[in-house]
């Protein structure tokens, strides 16, 4: 019994340590906004929230691109794929519900098909009848449902390491695993060490010297604004929910561009290979030496993939 007693208290005293050293606070949203919004930025209102969102690009172009980010990410994943795209396209990016600077949903709902819904909101303001849909890892899930629930809406498909299939990973980003671990889960929204963020980032690129501080910086305050650390623990606990719903994937008809990195650890290519398999009117693409996020850590690879598909009728 003593050495129990011992034990649980070097264990108190273990954790104790550990909060005291990595507590963070949430950071202000005027802060974040002051680094992380430009005058491209626009902040809208939906279910309560106010989205940030950035519609940029040729003003003439009648059918705009919609890029949705990942889990953990915000719209800046896209920088540069819009800064090559905008002189001929109208580009709208925002940030999802629990990421970037639009923050937590308030009734906690992160389910695909409440995405999806999200999206469609978030078109139906801009006045957006048909769009190119595409999206990254979580984004690219949201953007096959989108165009499942609304397939009048969507002109073509872009998946760039989508989840969409029951799926193994061969390597997960810590993050991940830690919004899944009971215990650890409660102390990540207040104990969250940077270097967390940065193995994470690390997981899911290819070439760690494609990762810059100003990178990681980013990552980092955005997942400190307040409620983003809930929601991210809150949307992993449903992130087998990422394929509900795939038989669905076959009804889809629309162009569709699956574009992969061939050594993508979390979401293989294995998954490109399904999509492929069930999507009838596709085209592949696996890049090499590249991992899960290709439009971060190869833009101008990958934009130039996309590019020549845009052109396809």
């Amino acid at each position: 019994m003593k050495f129990i007693k011992n034990t649980l208290i070097a264990i108190v005293a273990i954790f104790a340590i550990v909060i005291a050293i990595f507590w963070k606070n949430d950071l202000s949203l005027d802060f974040l906004k002051g680094k992380y919004a430009t005058k491209e930025s626009e902040f809208i209102a939906i279910d309560g929230m106010s989205v940030h969102l950035r519609d940029e690009g040729n003003p003439t172009d009648s059918i705009p691109i919609v890029l949705i980010h990942g889990t953990g990410a915000s719209l800046h994943t896209w920088n540069v794929w819009v800064d090559s795209l905008k002189n001929q396209h109208r580009i709208i990016r925002f940030d999802l519900p629990a990421y970037g600077l639009t923050g937590a949903n308030p009734t906690g709902d992160y389910s695909m098909d409440y995405y999806a819904d999200f999206v469609s909101k978030v078109l139906e303001q801009r006045n957006i009848k048909n769009c190119i849909i595409g999206g990254n890892s979580l984004g690219g899930s949201i953007a096959w449902k989108f165009a499942v629930k609304y397939p009048k809406k969507v002109n073509k498909l872009i998946l760039v390491d989508a989840g969409g299939y029951a799926f193994k990973s061969k390597d997960q980003p810590i993050a991940f695993k830690l919004a899944r671990v009971p215990i650890l889960n409660l102390l990540f929204k207040y104990v969250t060490p940077r270097s967390v963020v940065e193995k994470s980032i690390e997981n899911v690129y290819v070439d760690d010297k494609k990762i810059s501080q100003e990178l990681i910086d980013r990552y980092y305050e955005l997942t400190l604004r307040a409620g983003n650390r809930q929601a991210f623990v809150d949307r992993m606990k449903n992130v087998g929910a990422l394929s509900n719903g795939f038989e669905a994937i076959k009804n889809i008809k629309v162009p569709t561009l699956i574009l992969w990195g061939e050594q993508d650890m979390l979401i293989t290519t294995e998954v490109a290979e399904l999509f492929h398999n069930d999507l009838e009117n596709d085209t592949l693409v696996i890049l090499p030496n590249l991992g899960h996020v290709p439009m971060e850590e190869d833009p101008q690879t990958s934009v130039k993939v996309l590019k020549e598909f845009l052109k396809k009728p």
